[in-house]
């Protein structure tokens, strides 16, 4: 009925959107991350994927708790979500961000972005336009913050406590061995991206300044919650599916992280719904950003998307 996947920048609402499942990234705290391999403390969360709307209700209540073993989980209620599904959206306030309209955005995106608007607004919505100026600055600076956790975090697969050990002559080369071996390519370049931004010389022009831009998009947000908007309506990629190993080049496949990292970094939730199929039968989803610890209101609104889109599978390639 689902599966637990966890989301540091998108880990959960992408893979959803491309294989017409729902997919929440809970607001950071909500659910307990303890088991979970780390990868960015401050950005990694816990959430459900699952074919419904309601079926992603049900597994978040069961998720969400405080947990003494993970410090940074929450001791707040757990609302009934699954309740808030069906009830009227009319009067809320839907934000539409014109920063996200990014250059070379295929056009199939952005009219089942249109659509998204009008099906809320036709429900009763008031859709406005609302300005995240520091947009632009947020994959530089999530890919330095969470890089440089993941180069502190993952010093622990040393082949020493637990993990993958391959042996060597001494300690050092146990070490070397071990996470030449255990660690796969794109893995081995995260660590040592991360290793050169915190490096002496470099952690105040990189690491610093990229938490400093991080305060300013958290702040972005914060204004749009202050003007009354309750939930942001976005497309969940700037791209349509591609195959495996369609995209080879690191760089662009970062890219495609431009809508959901900001969400991460001011640590809000945020859902992914399947919404169309593209002219190749492939899916493509919406993505609802709400305020921390409002995932009531993204399953309220969440549900409106998935009944005006109906249920689809996308067609069968493999």
């Amino acid at each position: 009925m689902g599966a637990i996947a966890t989301d540091t920048g998108g880990s959960i609402r992408q893979p959803a959107a491309f294989t017409g499942t729902v997919g929440i990234k809970p607001t950071y705290g909500r659910c307990s991350r303890w088991g979970i391999v780390a990868f960015a403390s401050s950005l990694d969360q816990a959430g459900p994927i699952t074919r419904t709307v309601q079926d992603s209700a049900i597994l978040l209540k069961s998720m969400a708790s405080v947990d003494p073993k993970d410090t940074t989980s929450m001791d707040i209620a757990v609302p009934d979500y699954e309740a808030a599904i069906g009830k009227s959206i009319r009067g809320l306030k839907i934000g539409i961000p014109t920063e996200y309209r990014v250059d070379g955005m295929p056009a199939e995106i952005e009219e089942l972005w249109r659509k998204g608007a009008d099906w809320l607004k036709d429900a009763g919505a008031e859709i406005v336009d609302i300005a995240m100026p520091h947009t632009k600055y947020a994959l530089p600076a999530y890919y330095i913050v969470a890089l440089a956790e993941a180069s502190s975090n993952l010093a622990r697969y040393d082949g020493v406590r637990f993990g993958l050990r391959i042996p060597g002559a001494d300690v050092l080369e146990m070490y070397e061995n071990t996470r030449a071996q255990g660690f796969g390519a794109e893995v081995k370049r995260r660590i040592l991206i991360g290793t050169y931004v915190l490096s002496a010389g470099y952690y105040d022009a990189y690491y610093l300044r990229a938490q400093k831009v991080r305060t300013l998009i958290k702040s972005d947000f914060d204004r749009a919650w202050q003007s009354g908007v309750d939930v942001i309506l976005t497309p969940t990629t700037p791209v349509l599916p591609f195959a495996p190993g369609e995209i080879t080049d690191p760089v662009a496949m970062y890219l495609n992280d431009i809508f959901t990292v900001t969400v991460n970094m001011a640590g809000l939730p945020s859902m992914s719904v399947p919404s169309a199929l593209n002219k190749d039968g492939l899916p493509l989803g919406l993505q609802l950003i709400g305020r921390p610890f409002d995932e009531c209101t993204l399953f309220q609104v969440g549900h409106i998307l998935e009944s005006n889109a109906g249920h689809f599978k996308p067609t069968r390639w493999w």
